[in-house]
Parts: C-alpha cells; sequence; structure tokens
C-alpha cells in the first residue's frame, strides 16, 4: 500500500512538473540591449572626409569591424523586448583613403554631410 502511495506521488510530481515546463511563457526575460545604441542626433554630426579618430569621437568604437575589409565599420544595435518584439539598427560607414566617404543603414543621412568640416 505505501508502494502505491510513493508512486502516486511521484506521478503526481512528474506530470505537475511537465505541465508547467509547457508554462514557460510566464517566465520573466529581461530585456538586453546589446551592441553601439546611435540616435539620429549623433549620426547628424557626421560629415564626409572625417578622419577615422573623429568618427570615433563622435560614436565610438564599432562593434564589429570587417576583419577582411579595413575601410567598412558596421554599428549594429539589436534590443529585445520581450519575446516578439526586436528591434535592430543599423549603420554601415565606408572610408575611403581614411577618410568618410559614405553611410548606410537605417538612419537618415545628415542634410549637411557632403559639407566637409574646416580644416
Amino acid at each position: 500500500m505505501q508502494s502505491l502511495k510513493t508512486f502516486s506521488l511521484w506521478l503526481i510530481v512528474a506530470l505537475t512538473l511537465s505541465s508547467a515546463a509547457g508554462c514557460s511563457s510566464w517566465v520573466y526575460r529581461i530585456n538586453i540591449p546589446q551592441g553601439n545604441f546611435l540616435e539620429q542626433s549623433d549620426v547628424e554630426k557626421l560629415r564626409v572626409n572625417m578622419t577615422r579618430e573623429q568618427v570615433v569621437y563622435v560614436l565610438g568604437r564599432p562593434i564589429a569591424e570587417d576583419a577582411f575589409d579595413n575601410n567598412t565599420w558596421r554599428y549594429i544595435y539589436s534590443f529585445n523586448k520581450g519575446r516578439k518584439n526586436e528591434q535592430n539598427k543599423e549603420l554601415v560607414i565606408n572610408f575611403e583613403n581614411e577618410k568618410l566617404v559614405s553611410i548606410s543603414g537605417d538612419y537618415d543621412q545628415p542634410e549637411n554631410f557632403t559639407t566637409p568640416l574646416e580644416q
């Protein structure tokens, strides 16, 4: 009789745990930002012919530098809000002869981008 009670108890525990595993969406997950967070106001400060050091001063070091193409920097940002709401942004900066020549990605190009800074 005792073994039947023990078996029933273990069966109830196993069924409870297996059914609780299906409720994993109830588990709280912290929102984790990853990468370079940039705002449009940061990108507005970029100008053609800026040096690499000037770009680093304005935006910081890029999260991803291409090992095979030293002239392309990628600023990537990812933020997960919950399970289905993921926010991704990317800014690609291209250099030529150690000077900034173009930008592309999810940010608007500044109106004054083609006006070089005074040297």
